[in-house]
């Protein structure tokens, strides 16, 4: 499953660099997670790092967009040929 980010985001930028797979980009208001893009760090560490440097704790699976993990190291593979 992908990640998203809630509209408690109050874009203090620290979530956008942690993502290996450049997936979180600022929006209109907010910031925003690719569904794409997003693997929730399958393939690059154990547990989603925009999850663990967010001060705010807006951002969660996203129940829109569900994938096991295997789905997520498929498009881990993807992204990183």
């Amino acid at each position: 499953m992908s990640l998203m980010i809630t509209d408690e985001c109050i874009n203090c930028d620290v979530c956008e660099p942690e993502c290996p797979n450049s997936a979180i980009s600022q929006g209109d208001d907010i910031y925003v997670i690719d569904s794409a893009k997003c693997t929730e760090c399958v393939g690059h560490f154990d547990d989603p790092q925009c999850i663990a440097v967010c001060p705010v704790d807006c951002i969660l699976k996203d129940p829109d967009n569900v994938e096991s993990p295997d789905e997520l190291l498929v498009k881990f593979n993807k992204l990183n040929p």
